[in-house]
């Protein structure tokens, strides 16, 4: 990046213009800074007004067609036009708002994002990142130091009680998982109150603790309207929540950000992407999920869903979720790195791959890849663990699972 693009915010774009690439970047650039689709006699001999005007920084053309041009523009806009007390919120309306409508613009995806120092340092960054993660799981020693986690989503998802969810947390925890999740559309429902549902897995997981030694956290999801998500963090934090989950697309940043910043909040918060895929999965307009990764890790997620490494049931890309995991965990500024998350469709059988892309810092999480094992959720969990220990061993998973019954079986329902 050149010394002039560090004193802008850029967002590199793909479109597709009726007429050229570089009419698109000069549309975009007026309409989100202080153009507009015709001249304007107010800002006329206002050089401050003109100096905030948004800059075209570089276009790139694809394809030429009869009808349209595709290719690629980078913006750069000016950091003054930020109004910062409304931080998220007032980045999105530019890099993500009007330009979406814009009807000389057929299709347009917002591709990334440079966030300058100067808007950066108004976010708090993750307070545990990976390495804060790991020290409390125990992680960072042991047989295999710095290890991948594992981690379930109890299934179900829905219609269990309180105490049936703790009693599945606690088989999953005993077989071996250190990190148990709520599924993104769990909060308070009658079946199982939020309060009752916290309350009962602390108390499974100090079982847990006392019978194993191990330390194994649940993320209880908070996720709600915005006064009683916040009545939901002080209540789980009392009750003695170790870990708390935000669906961060329908809350909005900004909620996480509030919640990273919060000095009361002293316990990981781990970000489910849930309601992504509406605007990330066509290629062609919408949204990237590397730039929701970048502002994740700016507004304090400690661990996010990034996708599967090609692995599980979801829409992928691999390509996409290897940019997703260095944009999590390669530099940026003093910010930690956020543990990323691999989830959907996952079973034992998967992690070999997992971890050959994912390396050491990844969460799998598997939800049916656990619950579904012919022997239940405990040995679910186990064959889960002695996959891993098989990967990290450099042992096959064939000639590991001669000598484990309970990966045997997995492998057997589920292949290799």
């Amino acid at each position: 990046m050149t010394e002039k693009y560090k004193e802008l915010l850029v967002g590199r774009y793909y479109v597709e213009h009726v007429k050229s690439i570089e009419q698109a970047g000069e549309d975009i650039a007026d309409e989100e800074s202080v153009g507009t689709w015709t001249d304007l006699r107010t800002t006329e001999g206002k050089p401050h007004v003109a100096k905030l005007r948004a800059e075209v920084l570089d276009t790139k053309v694809f394809n030429t067609y009869k009808d349209y041009q595709s290719g690629e523009v980078t913006i750069g806009f000016q950091t003054e036009t930020f109004d910062m007390d409304a931080g998220i919120t007032s980045i999105l309306s530019m890099l993500a708002g009007n330009l979406f409508g814009l009807g000389a613009l057929r299709n347009i995806r917002w591709q990334d994002v440079d966030f300058p120092r100067s808007i950066a340092e108004y976010f708090p960054g993750p307070k545990f990142g990976v390495e804060g993660v790991r020290k409390i799981l125990g992680t960072d020693k042991g047989e295999f130091p710095n290890r991948p986690h594992i981690g379930t989503i109890v299934k179900p998802k829905m219609g269990l009680t309180a105490q049936e969810w703790a009693d599945v947390a606690y088989d999953a925890a005993v077989g071996g998982v250190d990190f148990i999740k709520d599924d993104e559309n769990l909060g308070s429902q009658a079946f199982c109150p939020i309060e009752d549902r916290t309350v009962k897995v602390l108390e499974r997981l100090d079982q847990v603790k006392e019978e194993t030694g191990r330390t194994v956290i649940h993320a209880v999801n908070i996720t709600a309207k915005h006064n009683v998500m916040w009545e939901r963090i002080e209540e789980a934090l009392d009750n003695g929540a170790k870990c708390l989950m935000i669906d961060v697309i329908l809350t909005g940043f900004q909620e996480l950000a509030g919640m990273a910043a919060d000095p009361g909040i002293k316990v990981p918060i781990h970000v489910h992407r849930t309601m992504h895929a509406a605007f990330t999965r066509n290629p062609l307009h919408g949204i990237s999920m590397l730039p929701i990764a970048k502002i994740v890790r700016m507004a304090g997620g400690d661990q996010l869903h990034i996708g599967s490494y090609g692995q599980g049931k979801m829409d992928t890309d691999i390509d996409l979720e290897l940019k997703l995991k260095d944009a999590l965990l390669n530099p940026m500024y003093e910010f930690k790195q956020v543990f990323p998350t691999a989830s959907g469709g996952l079973y034992p059988a998967k992690i070999p791959n997992l971890v050959k892309h994912g390396g050491n810092n990844v969460i799998i999480q598997a939800g049916g890849g656990i619950h579904g094992h012919p022997d239940g959720t405990e040995k679910g969990a186990m064959a889960m663990r002695q996959a891993l220990d098989a990967t990290l061993k450099g042992i096959s998973l064939e000639e590991y699972a001669k000598n484990h019954a309970e990966l045997a079986k997995a492998l057997e329902k589920w292949g290799n």
